[in-house]
């Protein structure tokens, strides 16, 4: 049954407008085409509403050419309101067939939920990946599983950040006051010291060694760290180019467009593999005997949430990924045509597209519908701000490199990696 059927009373059902003699019905009011039964006439969409609106309005309609029998059709019925109900209720339109208001909405919800049953007793199609879509992500989850692990038990021979005071401390060249140079060593300690991270060591035989940043805001923490986050980076930054070399489709490009899409694409990457790790419980980035822990600020967690890039680990974690959507993800931070130097750009957006739609696609088969139907769009929105906070990284490493003569050969190891 038709919703528009919903306005007349029970009892005389809507048909097609094809009943009858097998051609198109026409309206009993003014010729135009008829969708049904309203109100006891076969009648089109905008007499049935007229002859509604007129009756419960109530009102005493005037011929406005004082004849009373005005010629009702197609065009003309809009001209004359009095002619046209007369022609409704000489047609045998009914008042008393008209629901009330509340009843139209509950016959409305009625016709709502039984289409709703009749959905759900009808089989649903059976959805599939193409078999070149399966092909595509399981050569993703080969390149993953074989270049990075989550027990990070490869990860040896790493430096650990001093703890007592005979560590690294700051340059003599930026101890001074004088402006330029504290400028310069204020920006430093702006880029690299607004959060502070803990680290935690857990050894074979059990015992715990733990790191945590000096209380003061001297920035001596950040010259301690160094060693230890560019040994990590360098790790994780090898893992990652070794993932892109797994891939036929990125092996295929030239040279020059596989250095710029990872120039581009590594830091994006890092943080998706990062976020696998991330016990979004406790705050901390687990990679096996080593756990990685944002300092509580003064202003308390909320103020933490305000860090993009913990704000973004948070919103990921949540969304409760499957490793292959993980994987699908870096494809399409990986395959991003716009990258500086790319040259070969329609091909590497053709193969975004198709990683993309690869990612919709396994959403579709293996999340629950309609609790996920926005999934895919919150992943790519994922993929935008991680774009930005990309963006917000490079700027503060070329400022970094700005400031090179004034920085410690630690520091420019950590980024070098980066810039290399």
């Amino acid at each position: 049954m038709h919703c528009e059927a919903a306005d007349s009373a029970p009892g005389k059902p809507a048909v097609s407008t094809l009943e009858g003699d097998g051609g198109p019905q026409i309206c009993r009011v003014c010729g135009d085409k008829a969708t049904g039964y309203h109100f006891n006439v076969m009648t089109c969409e905008g007499c049935k509403g007229f002859f509604r609106r007129a009756m419960k309005r109530n009102t005493r309609l005037r011929c406005p050419f004082r004849k009373g029998a005005c010629e009702i059709t197609q065009k003309t019925r809009r001209q004359c309101q009095a002619c046209r109900l007369r022609k409704c209720l000489e047609s045998g339109m009914k008042k008393e067939m008209i629901m009330s208001d509340a009843a139209v909405e509950q016959r409305r919800a009625l016709i709502r939920r039984k289409k709703r049953e009749r959905m759900g007793t009808q089989p649903l199609e059976a959805k599939s990946l193409t078999e070149e879509q399966q092909t595509m992500i399981r050569e993703l989850m080969d390149a993953q599983t074989k270049t990075f692990d989550t027990t990070f038990s490869h990860f040896k021979d790493f430096r650990l950040p001093e703890v007592l005071s005979s560590g690294p401390g700051i340059p003599e060249s930026l101890q001074t006051s004088s402006g330029e140079d504290a400028a310069k060593w204020s920006q430093i300690r702006e880029d690299l010291c607004s959060l502070k991270v803990s680290l935690r060591l857990r050894g074979k035989d059990g015992s715990v060694w733990n790191y945590r940043p000096q209380a003061d805001s001297s920035g001596k923490e950040i010259f301690s760290l160094l060693p230890h986050m560019a040994d990590m980076s360098t790790y994780m930054f090898k893992g990652i180019i070794n993932f892109a070399k797994v891939i036929s489709h990125f092996r295929d490009l030239p040279i020059e467009d596989q250095i710029s899409l990872l120039k581009g694409a590594t830091f994006e990457l890092c943080q998706l593999r990062f976020n696998t790790v991330f016990n979004a419980e406790t705050g901390t980035w687990e990679c096996g005997r080593l756990s990685y822990c944002l300092e509580d600020t003064a202003d308390g967690f909320q103020q933490l949430l305000l860090e993009p890039v913990l704000k973004f680990h948070y919103m990921l974690k949540k969304l409760q990924l499957h490793k292959e959507e993980y994987v699908l993800m870096q494809a399409i931070s990986l395959f991003s045509p716009d990258r500086p130097g790319v040259v070969q750009r329609s091909v590497v957006d053709q193969l975004q597209e198709r990683f993309a739609i690869a990612l919709k696609a396994y959403i579709e088969c293996n999340r629950p519908q309609p609790a996920h139907r926005f999934l895919f769009l919150k992943i790519m929105a994922m993929l935008t701000e991680l774009r930005s906070i990309n963006a917000q990284h490079t700027q503060r490493l070329l400022r970094i490199q700005d400031i090179h003569p004034f920085a410690t050969p630690l520091m420019r190891e950590l980024f070098s990696i980066t810039d290399g």
